[in-house]
C-alpha cells in the first residue's frame, strides 16, 4: 500500500493531542495505517522489575498515531504541504508537492 509520507519525512501533526507538533518519522505500521514520530504523541510507559532493572522504572516514549493525522513538510521551504504523485523525467513514479510543484525525494 502507498502512503503520503514514508520513513524519515519531516511532518506535522494536524489532529490531536500534539496537534501543531512537528517531527521526523521513525517507523511505520502498514497494516494499522499508523506511523510513530519523534517526540510526538508522548505516552507513559510503566516497566515491571526484572533481574537487570531491580527497581523498576517509568519511562516517556512515543507511541503511534494515524497518518491521516499527519502531513508533510516540503522540504525546499518548510511549509507543509498536500502530496501528489506523477512521472519524472525517467518516467518513474514520484511524489511531488502540490503546492510548490517541484518533487521530493
Amino acid at each position: 500500500m502507498k502512503f503520503h509520507v514514508k520513513k524519515g519525512d519531516l511532518v506535522k501533526v494536524l489532529s490531536g493531542n500534539s496537534k501543531g507538533k512537528e517531527g521526523k518519522i521513525i517507523s511505520m505500521i502498514p497494516d494499522k495505517q499508523r506511523a510513530i514520530v519523534e517526540g510526538v504523541n508522548m505516552i507513559t510507559k510503566h516497566l515491571k522489575p526484572t533481574a537487570q532493572n531491580p527497581s523498576g522504572s517509568i519511562e516517556k516514549k512515543e507511541s503511534s498515531i494515524h497518518i491521516s493525522n499527519l502531513m508533510l513538510i516540503d522540504p525546499s521551504n518548510g511549509i507543509p504541504t498536500r502530496i501528489g504523485r506523477k512521472l519524472n523525467n525517467e518516467g518513474k513514479l514520484q511524489r511531488f508537492s502540490k503546492k510548490t510543484n517541484l518533487f521530493i525525494s
